[in-house]
């Protein structure tokens, strides 16, 4: 068994999660993300969702205005979750197989984070 098997999600997750109310401005969005130096947010939906910063380049990417638009226009829906004690090369097969880089982990309730870049990161120790 390598390193890898032997580290879980909650090992390496931000906590606690850092949220977005869903009529949150995607300006507001964005400059909360820089101020907390994060690259996605939860947003207190139902149910809840997801917005990263690929989702504010990809809007600004496809030449909308985005002084127009609120978290719910680009936001994703329906988001892939994992638990604290999942083993961490789960999560990253999880992220390849679907193509996101950032998961919500929940317990009873979302505790925390994990993204690409903290696998990354971990690995680059």
């Amino acid at each position: 068994m390598n390193s890898t098997e032997q580290i879980r999600v909650e090992d390496l997750m931000t906590t606690p999660i850092e949220t977005i109310s869903e009529d949150v401005t995607l300006v507001q969005a964005a400059t909360e993300m820089r101020e907390k130096g994060m690259s996605a947010l939860l947003v207190t939906s139902a149910p809840p969702s997801i917005i990263t910063s690929t989702d504010i380049l990809d809007a600004v990417a496809e030449g909308k205005d985005t002084s127009e638009l609120d978290v719910t226009d680009v936001m994703t829906e329906s988001v892939e979750t994992v638990p604290p004690g999942l083993p961490i090369n789960e999560a990253a097969q999880m992220m390849t197989t679907f193509g996101i880089s950032h998961l919500p982990v929940v317990e009873d309730d979302y505790i925390g984070m994990v993204s690409s870049t903290d696998i990354t990161s971990h690995l680059s120790q």
